[in-house]
C-alpha cells in the first residue's frame, strides 16, 4: 500500500514538462522505487531510445535513458521477440503450417481399407476447434471408417525426451508443456467449475474430450471467500485416467477455468484423437498410435494453419511458451528435421547477419522459460529498431500487449487506474523467479516514440512492477517538442 500511495502522489504532482536526467542515472522516483522493492542498481538493466525513421544502419540515436544496458542478463520472456522476430522475417508473416492426413489404401464406400495419417507439421496452434474441422473435412471426403489404425506422426521435430517437472517441478503447468511435431490443443485440459446455489454443487465440465480419462460431473460448493480456490479443490491429477477433486468450491468464486497440462503428455493426443474422431461419427477398427507416414502413401487432405501473425500475436500478447518453442523448432524445420541445436544456428546467422556489432545472445528454446538464455537491454533495443523498421513492423507491434488493456499487461489498470501510461505502450513482459522484464515501444506525449527496455536478475525481482510502472510513466511524460 505505501509503494501504492508513493506512485499516486509522484503521478498527480508529475507534468508533461520533465527535466530529463543524466542518461546513466534513473529518474529519482524510479530509483527510489527500486530501492522500496529491496533491489540494487547494480542488478537493473535500463535502455529507453527514441525511434526515429533513420536506423536502418542500426545506428540508433543517443538513448533518453542508459544504465548498464550492456549487461548480459537473463531477459526471462523477453527473449521471445528474438524468436518471433526471426521467424517474421526468415518466413514471412503469411507463412502458415500445413497439416496433412494421407492414407495408404483404397478407400471404397467411406471404409478406408488400411491405415489413416495425420503427419503433423510443428503447428503450434492446433487446438480442438480446429481439429474438429480437419476431421469433418475428412469425413467430407470420403472416410467415415477406418480398418486399420490412425496413426499420429509427429517426426518433423527430432526432440530430446524431457521431464516436465525438470524446470521448476511444476509438471502440471500449462507452461511447461513441451513441444511436439504433433502438438493438439497444448496437450492441456481445461477445466470448468459452474456454481449452482440451488443444488449446492459447481458443476465441472472439461475439454477436449480424451478417450477413456473420467473425471466428476460435479464438487459440493463451500461458503467463504473466494481465496486459493484451486487448494480447496484438492485436486488429484495424478492417474492418467481419472481426474478427482476431493474437496470443495467456493461460491463466491463464480465461473472459474482451470487449464492443467496433461499428467501423460505422450498419449494425450492419441486420447483426443480417438474421442473426437468417434464423436465426429467415425468408427475405427484398430487402435490410435504414434508413427511414421509411408512414402508411399497417398495424401488425402491438406489445411492451413492459422497465419504466422496470429501465432506471433499468441506468443508476444499471452506469453505462450510451447507455441514460441514451436515456432523457434519451425524455423530449422523448413530444411530438415527441426531440432533445438539446429535452430540455434539459424536464428544466431539471421542475427550475425541483421544485427551485426550487437551482442550476440544466448539461446536455449526460444521462449525464455530458461535458467541458460541471455541477452542484454541494448542488444534487445537494437532488435526493436530493426522490427520498427522492417515489412514486417505492424506484425510485431500488433503482437504486443497494450499497456492496461490486453494480454500480460492488462493488470497495470488494476495496479494503476489513471496511469498516463495505458494504451500508450506495446509491450512484451518476462517473469521467472528471480528474472523481471519489459520491453516494447512506449509513445510519449510529445509524439515521440521510444524504444523501452527494462531487465533486472536478483531474487527480488518479483517487487520491481511498481518501478517499472514508474519508469513507464517516466517515458511517456517526455519533454514537448520546440
Amino acid at each position: 500500500m505505501a509503494l501504492f500511495l508513493a506512485l499516486q502522489s509522484f503521478t498527480a504532482m508529475a507534468k508533461p514538462l520533465v527535466k530529463k536526467p543524466d542518461i546513466a542515472q534513473l529518474p529519482e522516483p524510479v530509483a527510489l522505487a527500486f530501492k522500496q522493492a529491496n533491489v540494487p542498481l547494480s542488478a537493473v538493466s535500463v535502455m529507453v531510445t527514441p525511434l526515429t525513421p533513420n536506423t536502418a544502419s542500426l545506428m540508433p540515436p543517443k538513448p533518453r535513458l542508459s544504465l548498464h544496458a550492456n549487461a548480459e542478463m537473463n531477459p526471462a520472456s523477453v527473449m521471445k521477440l528474438i524468436t518471433t522476430s526471426a521467424g517474421l522475417s526468415l518466413l514471412g508473416p503469411d507463412f502458415t503450417w500445413r497439416n496433412q492426413v494421407w492414407v495408404d489404401g483404397p478407400v471404397k464406400e467411406g471404409i478406408l481399407q488400411g491405415n489413416l495419417y495425420f503427419k503433423g507439421s510443428g503447428d503450434p496452434k492446433l487446438v480442438l476447434e480446429r481439429l474438429q474441422t480437419l476431421l469433418q473435412d475428412v469425413m467430407a471426403k470420403g472416410i467415415r471408417e477406418v480398418k486399420g489404425d490412425i496413426i499420429l506422426d509427429g517426426s518433423i521435430f527430432d526432440l530430446p525426451a524431457k521431464n516436465p517437472a525438470s524446470f521448476d517441478d511444476e509438471p502440471l503447468r500449462p507452461y511447461n508443456v513441451a513441444p511436439q511435431g504433433l502438438l493438439l490443443n497444448f496437450n492441456a485440459m481445461l477445466f470448468k467449475f459452474t456454481p449452482d446455489a440451488a443444488r449446492g454443487e459447481a458443476t465441472i465440465e472439461s475439454e477436449p474430450p480424451l478417450a477413456n480419462v473420467q473425471w466428476p460431473s460435479s464438487v459440493p460448493l463451500s461458503g467463504g471467500p473466494c481465496q486459493d480456490w484451486r487448494i480447496q479443490l484438492r485436486a488429484d491429477f495424478s492417474k492418467p485416467d481419472k481426474v478427482q477433486f476431493n474437496g470443495t468450491y467456493p461460491k463466491a468464486c463464480g465461473e472459474q477455468k482451470w487449464p492443467v497440462a496433461y499428467v501423460e503428455p505422450q498419449s494425450f493426443g492419441l486420447r483426443m484423437v480417438q474421442a473426437m474422431w468417434r464423436q465426429a461419427g467415425g468408427q475405427l477398427k484398430g487402435q490410435v498410435r504414434h508413427g511414421l507416414t509411408p512414402t508411399q502413401g497417398t495424401l488425402w487432405h491438406e489445411a492451413s494453419s492459422l497465419p504466422l501473425t496470429d501465432i506471433v500475436a499468441d506468443i508476444n500478447k499471452f506469453s505462450n511458451n510451447v507455441m514460441a518453442q514451436q515456432l523457434f523448432l519451425s524455423l530449422s524445420s523448413q530444411q530438415n528435421r527441426g531440432s533445438f541445436e539446429a535452430s540455434r544456428q539459424t536464428v544466431l546467422k539471421w542475427w550475425s547477419q541483421n544485427l551485426k556489432g550487437q551482442s550476440v545472445p544466448v539461446l536455449d528454446n526460444g521462449s525464455g522459460l530458461s535458467r541458460e538464455e541471455r541477452s542484454n537491454a541494448q542488444a534487445l533495443s537494437a532488435l526493436l529498431h530493426l522490427a520498427a523498421q522492417s515489412p514486417y513492423a505492424n506484425a510485431m507491434q500488433n503482437s504486443l500487449a497494450i499497456a492496461g488493456i490486453d494480454g500480460t499487461m492488462a493488470r497495470l489498470k488494476d495496479r494503476q487506474p489513471n496511469s498516463v501510461a495505458i494504451g500508450r505502450a506495446l509491450l512484451k513482459s518476462g517473469s521467472l523467479k528471480d528474472v523481471a522484464s519489459l520491453a516494447g515501444y512506449v509513445d510519449g506525449l510529445s509524439g515521440q516514440r521510444y524504444v523501452f527496455v527494462v531487465i533486472v536478475n536478483h531474487p527480488n525481482a518479483n517487487a520491481v512492477r511498481p518501478a517499472f510502472d514508474r519508469l513507464l510513466e517516466w517515458t511517456v511524460r517526455d519533454e514537448k517538442k520546440s
